[in-house]
């Protein structure tokens, strides 16, 4: 077996906490709500141009899982327009944090999500 490339993530909520990282990630984020099967449960595929990369999953109370320690940080996302991006973020009152790696030749951008996960959006240093 070989891994090909990664796929998406999911993130699973309450409905209420649902909407707003579907609101979140669709308005803040650029995502776009596009097809998903139908399920079991109730959720949004978010793409990012033709590829469901951000699952949302409604939780349950028979989801709920014993206290656990995860090592999750945040999801990236490669990105171009990051002046446009800045001022949205700005405009919206998302607080974030920028770096510069020179030797990739990249800006990255980190900020989290209304459940408290970690966002990178890396632009070309320009």
């Amino acid at each position: 077996m070989k891994i090909i490339e990664f796929d998406h993530y999911n993130l699973s909520a309450s409905r209420e906490l649902l909407e707003s990282l579907r609101r979140f990630y669709t308005e803040t984020v650029g995502l776009t709500v596009g097809y998903r099967p139908h399920f079991r449960k109730f959720g949004y595929w978010l793409y990012a141009g033709d590829h469901p990369v951000l699952h949302l999953s409604e939780s349950s109370q028979d989801d709920s899982m014993p206290s656990v320690q995860t090592s999750f940080n945040h999801a990236a996302f490669n990105c171009s327009g990051l002046q446009e991006f800045q001022e949205r973020l700005s405009k919206l009152g998302v607080k974030y944090t920028t770096a510069r790696v020179p030797e990739l030749e990249r800006v990255q951008i980190f900020f989290s999500d209304p459940a408290g996960n970690g966002v990178e959006l890396n632009f070309p240093d320009e």
